[in-house]
Order: C-alpha cells, then sequence, then structure tokens
C-alpha cells in the first residue's frame, strides 16, 4: 500500500461488504490496528464506517462496535434497515448505504488527495469515477481470494490501485503482533444487516 506522507486522505469503509470480505478470509478486523496504520501512511482526514442496524431490538450485536468506533475517531453514518417477509414467510431485514457513501465521497473530494474505499460493490463504479476526474486518487479495498470473489471486476478495474483484503490481513487482523489497546475481544465486528 503506498501512500505519500502529505496526501490527506479519507477512508470509507462500507460495513457489510467490508466484514463480508474479512469474514469470507476468515480473520476479524482490530480497527483501533486500521486506524493507526492510516494515521501513520498520511494525513488522516477522515475515516468513516458505515452500517444499517435493526431498530426495534432491545440489544443488536452490531451496537458495541458502532459505540466504540464512535468514541475512537471513526466518523459514524447508521441508519435502521428495512424489514420485509421473504418468499418463505421469513422475518428479514435489508438496508444499504450505498447513497450515503457515494454522496460523502464526492463532498470531500475538492479536500482530499486520496479515497480508500473499503467495499467490493460495483455499484460505487460510478461514484469512484466521479472522484477522480476531480483528481483525487483512488485505492480500493475487497479480495479476489474468497469463493466467490467479492471485488465486482467494474470496481477493480476503475480503481487506480486495487488492495486484496488478504494482503492488508497482516497490518489490520486481531490477534498479530503484540496486542494493542482496542475493541475488547468479545466486541469483534458482528454482521451487519445489510444484506443487498
Amino acid at each position: 500500500m503506498h501512500f505519500y506522507p502529505e496526501d490527506r486522505i479519507a477512508v470509507f469503509i462500507d460495513g457489510a461488504n467490508f466484514y463480508g470480505a474479512a469474514r469470507a478470509l476468515g480473520f476479524d478486523i482490530d480497527y483501533r490496528r486500521m486506524h493507526d496504520l492510516f494515521s501513520k501512511k498520511a494525513r488522516l482526514i477522515r475515516i468513516s464506517y458505515y452500517t444499517t442496524f435493526t431498530d426495534d431490538q432491545d440489544y443488536s450485536p452490531l451496537r458495541p462496535l458502532i459505540d466504540w468506533l464512535d468514541y475512537n475517531g471513526f466518523t459514524l453514518v447508521t441508519k435502521p434497515s428495512k424489514e420485509f417477509t421473504d418468499s418463505t414467510g421469513r422475518r428479514r431485514f435489508k438496508g444499504s448505504m450505498d447513497i450515503e457513501i457515494a454522496v460523502d465521497m464526492l463532498e470531500v473530494a475538492s479536500r482530499v488527495d486520496h479515497i480508500v474505499l473499503m467495499s467490493g460493490d460495483g455499484d460505487f463504479r460510478a461514484a469512484v469515477e466521479a472522484v477522480q476526474r476531480k483528481g483525487v486518487r483512488v485505492t480500493v479495498v475487497s479480495t479476489l481470494r474468497s469463493q466467490p470473489p467479492m471485488i465486482a471486476d467494474e470496481l477493480r478495474r476503475q480503481a487506480d490501485v486495487f488492495l486484496d483484503l488478504q494482503d492488508l490481513a497482516p497490518s489490520i487482523q486481531r490477534g498479530q503482533g503484540p496486542r494493542e489497546e482496542g475493541l475488547p475481544a468479545r466486541y469483534t465486528a458482528a454482521a451487519p444487516n445489510d444484506e443487498a
């Protein structure tokens, strides 16, 4: 991963997609290590985490992660997921943060040199192209090494740099190297409700 030290960077994490990629590769993310990594590589302007959650539950497994991120330097963007009944009559939840991520990327593009998008969702191809037209470099982090691959081919081709999450794992994986202060082990990233 190459950044210029004077680069102003913004990181956008598509919670559901990023969680799915890490899970497919068989590891948990240490968000403290991730924040520190980007802070050391360049001038971190913003690191944002996007997710939906169910509003009507007394306790969401995602709540401890959201609270920790909110108090530890991440910008949290959340909204309630929508409930629906599937064809078998089961209660399901669905939500997407694609529009929020795309709008925020476009808004911050005039104030940064480099955007890191942690998602493999092909719906972001047009947003990536739009910020590139404004002179911003875009690195996309996802994986080709899962079955099936988590990165859409059109997004990978549009990015200035594609970084496989497996290659980033040693720097952001929970349990690697000396234990750093961060999320307690019980606060591993719970699966967000996004299934869109």
